[in-house]
């Protein structure tokens, strides 16, 4: 990411997924742990499905974050804005065009289904893609 990508004081930050109750709520829930301070940060699905996953609310308490707070939610409930990053999460050909400076698509597979195990390995490695693209917008300056 560069200079260009992010252009605002508070850069607004969208994650998305299908349902907006597991993926996209944890990495929502991550930057909030880590930046809200300097962004602004959002999260919804192309068809949501109205809850948070038991499943992510399970896995964050495991870590100490009160996923409860969220609600599902979808597109046409966030700003209508120009973010100024998009992060898609296997939602594909079911994530419209969301205007962004710069999207990126994390092949992340939803953990809702998998044994615990196996999602504690994925909500992790979502946490640390987080505060990698939360490093890249902090290190832009915002401008």
């Amino acid at each position: 990411m560069n200079d260009s990508l992010v252009n605002r004081i508070r850069p607004k930050l969208l994650f998305v997924c299908v349902e907006n109750s597991c993926r996209s709520q944890m990495a929502e829930a991550f930057a909030r742990i880590h930046r809200t301070d300097l962004l602004e940060v959002f999260s919804a699905g192309s068809q949501p499905s109205g809850d948070v996953h038991p499943h992510a609310i399970h896995l964050m308490a495991e870590i100490g974050y009160d996923l409860t707070v969220h609600r599902s939610q979808g597109l046409d409930e966030i700003p209508s804005t120009i973010f100024d990053v998009v992060v898609t999460m296997g939602c594909g050909d079911a994530c419209p065009n969301i205007q962004t400076h710069h999207r990126l698509d994390w092949n992340i597979r939803d953990p809702k289904d998998l044994p615990l195990h196996e999602s504690r390995k994925i909500r992790d490695d979502l946490g640390n893609r987080v505060v990698d693209i939360l490093d890249q917008i902090v290190l832009t300056g915002g401008s």
